[in-house]
C-alpha cells in the first residue's frame, strides 16, 4: 500500500494533466476516442491509435481500406472492421446520449447498443473522453493483475457481466480506501506496466 502511494505521489500531476487532457477533446477527438476502444480488446494500445489516425485520413470511409489499416495493427481485423464500419453510422446516436448525467447507467447503454462494445470497452471510451467521473471502472488485464496481486480477487477472469460489476465494487472500494480516484489508479498501473502514461 505505501509503495502504491509513493509512486502514484511521484507521477500524480503528470496523471491528473492526462486526465484534464481527455476532458478537452474536440467532437472530432471524441470519435476518435470512440473509435480506439473498439480497437483495443486483445490488441496493442499504441498501435491501435495509429490505426484510428490512419482511418481518420480515408475520404471515403470503405470497409476495404479499413480492414488494410487494421490487418497488421489488430487482432481480430475483420471483426473490428464491421464494428469501425457500424460506429460511423451509429456516433449520431451515441453522441445524442453522453449528455446523460448517470454514468453507470449510460456506460451500461453504451455495452448494449454498440456493437463491439462490453462493459470494459464502453468505460473506457466514456473516461478517454473525461465523463466517467471515477464512478465506473475498466477491468483490463493491468486492473486486474494488480488487483489479484493485492489480494481484493482471487482470480484474474471475469466469469459474465454480473461477475464484472461486483469486482467493479470492490475496486471502487479499494480505490477509496486508498484514497487514489480510480480513474488515476487505472492510468498509475498501466504507466508501471507500459512506461508511459497513454489513455
Amino acid at each position: 500500500m505505501k509503495e502504491i502511494l509513493r509512486i502514484y505521489n511521484s507521477k500524480k500531476q503528470l496523471i491528473k494533466s492526462r486526465l484534464n487532457d481527455f476532458k478537452n477533446l474536440s467532437a472530432e477527438e471524441k470519435f476518435n476516442e470512440f473509435l480506439f476502444c473498439l480497437l483495443t480488446p486483445q490488441s496493442n494500445a499504441q498501435k491501435c491509435w495509429r490505426a484510428v489516425e490512419e482511418i481518420s485520413k480515408i475520404k471515403n470511409i470503405n470497409e476495404l481500406e479499413i480492414k488494410e489499416i487494421l490487418k497488421t495493427r489488430t487482432r481480430f481485423h475483420n471483426n473490428k472492421t464491421e464494428y469501425i464500419s457500424e460506429g460511423y453510422k451509429n456516433w449520431n446516436n451515441v453522441k445524442s446520449k453522453l449528455s446523460e448525467k448517470n454514468i453507470p447507467e449510460l456506460r451500461n447503454w453504451l455495452a448494449k447498443n454498440v456493437k463491439g462494445y462490453g462493459l470494459k470497452e464502453a468505460g473506457h471510451f466514456l473516461r478517454n473522453i473525461g465523463i466517467s467521473d471515477n464512478k465506473i471502472t475498466i477491468l483490463d488485464r493491468h486492473i486486474l493483475r494488480n488487483l489479484k496481486k493485492l489480494n481484493i480477487i482471487a482470480e484474474e477472469k471475469i466469469k459474465s457481466p454480473k461477475h464484472y460489476l461486483e469486482i467493479e465494487q470492490s475496486f471502487l472500494k479499494f480505490s477509496e480506501q486508498i484514497k487514489i480516484p480510480v480513474d488515476e489508479l487505472d492510468l498509475l498501473w498501466w504507466s508501471q506496466e507500459n512506461g508511459e502514461i497513454f489513455k
